[in-house]
Parts: C-alpha cells; sequence; structure tokens
C-alpha cells in the first residue's frame, strides 16, 4: 500500500514559505543603531568669538554716547590740562562699525583757548568749549586747497594785530572749519547767527596755529590744516572731540 503524496507536498510548500518570508525579513531589516560609546558624533564648530569694536582712547562713557552713530571721522583734540592751553589732535576714521575706531593721523600739537577749557563757555572768557560738536563747514584768506567740506575763500578771513604772546596773527585765518558750536551748520564760517545766543560766544574754529593761545579755538599748523580739509568727507559726517583730558575721560 503506497503513502499518499499529497500532505507531503504540502508540508515542502508551507516549508519553503517560511524560509522565503525570514529572507525577505532579513533583507528589510532596519539599520542598526549605535550608541554610546561606538557612536562616532562628528565635532561641533567652534564658535566664532568676534573681537569688540575698537574704541577712542582716553575717551569716557559720558564722551563716547555723545558721538553720533553716523560719525566716521573724529577730530580727537585732547587739552594738557583743564586751565592749560596745549594740546594734541588725532584724526580717528571709523570705516567699519563692527570694527570700531582706528587712528589715521596726528599726534599733532595745537594750542586751545587762553585759559584752558570750560563746559559752559561765554563769550571774552577765553577758554574753548568741552564737548562733540559737527564739522560742515570751511572757508579762508587763500584759495581752496582741495577742500571736500564747503569753502568760502574771501577776504573777510584777512586778520592782523598780535597775540597773548605777542606774535603776529596775520595768516591765522588763512584756513578754517567751522567748529558747530553756536552756529548754524551749513553757513559760512564767518555767518554771524548765534542759536544760543551772543552771550555764550561763538565762532569757534580750527584755524592755522599763530604760535600762542587762542580766544578759544583750536590751532593747527599750516600743513596740518591743510592736511584736515582735504580729509574731512562731509560723506563721513566728521565731529570734532575736544576737551581737557579728565573731562574727556568721564
Amino acid at each position: 500500500m503506497s503513502v499518499p503524496r499529497r500532505p507531503y507536498a504540502l508540508l515542502v510548500a508551507l516549508f519553503l514559505l517560511v524560509i522565503g518570508c525570514s529572507a525577505g525579513a532579513a533583507k528589510t531589516a532596519s539599520p542598526r543603531v549605535v550608541a554610546g560609546p561606538e557612536a562616532s558624533a562628528a565635532p561641533s564648530p567652534s564658535p566664532v568669538v568676534l573681537a569688540p569694536p575698537r574704541k577712542i582712547p582716553g575717551l569716557g562713557p559720558l564722551t563716547r554716547v555723545q558721538i553720533p552713530a553716523t560719525a566716521r571721522q573724529a577730530v580727537v583734540v585732547t587739552g594738557q590740562g583743564p586751565d592749560l592751553n596745549r594740546s594734541s589732535v588725532v584724526l580717528y576714521t571709523r570705516d567699519d562699525p563692527a570694527l570700531g575706531w582706528r587712528p589715521e593721523a596726528g599726534p599733532w600739537t595745537a594750542h586751545n583757548g587762553m585759559k584752558g577749557w570750560t563746559d559752559h563757555h561765554v563769550a571774552s572768557d577765553l577758554r574753548s568749549p568741552v564737548g562733540v560738536f559737527g564739522l560742515t563747514d570751511a572757508g579762508g584768506r587763500l584759495p581752496d586747497p582741495g577742500a571736500l567740506l564747503p569753502y568760502d575763500e574771501q577776504s573777510g578771513f584777512d586778520v592782523s594785530g598780535e597775540g597773548f604772546l605777542g606774535e603776529p596773527l596775520d595768516g591765522s585765518f588763512d584756513y578754517v572749519v567751522a567748529i558747530n558750536y553756536n552756529r548754524t551748520p551749513g553757513t559760512s564760517p564767518l555767518d554771524r547767527d548765534r542759536p544760543l545766543g551772543e552771550e555764550r560766544g561763538g565762532g569757534i574754529w580750527l584755524h592755522v596755529d599763530h604760535g600762542g593761545p587762542t580766544q578759544g579755538c583750536v590751532s593747527l599748523p599750516e600743513d596740518r590744516m591743510r592736511d584736515l580739509l582735504r580729509t574731512l568727507d562731509p560723506a563721513k559726517y566728521p565731529v570734532i572731540v575736544m576737551g581737557d583730558a579728565a573731562s574727556l575721560g568721564r
């Protein structure tokens, strides 16, 4: 009597089906996730540390805050003392606000008011005003040397007589830059408008040094005045920061 073949064939088919499913499962299994010490994580990039913008040396927070954010040129006049008439001038430039200020020219020696400096300038006190002021207008008795600021050439800048030390004043106003203390910006340095009133003085300029102290202006050698006139750029909103060292350091 022969053994029926149908049950045997059914068993073989079931076996092959199981083997096939197992192989398919092996082929589609998810990759093994490695954690802990076996993981090879990529190193994180080091953070970029930017240096703070460079500050103008010698200026304290109360002075720095007066410099407009738009200013990219600053003429810094540092007096030797509150009652002294000698000072030092450095021109600073800020081309990139993220980098801050850098010295461009100087230091140059200069004179200021005969009796030094004051936080409250009044007419005839013989002191230079402390503060931060715009520089928008220039002029002089001599022809324009290549100034970038508007330049007013006229004979009204002629001056004569003697200074406090008996030095001749001739040529002192050959080149001038008006300091925007008690004046209307956008006018000739010779303009007599005094927004704060006549009692608060005016006519405070950068001008050619005559070898002695001034009435309240800041004076530089003639070649340095020419340098400034060719450098101060209205597109860079230049300012002057002026005062004795102690006042500027506040």
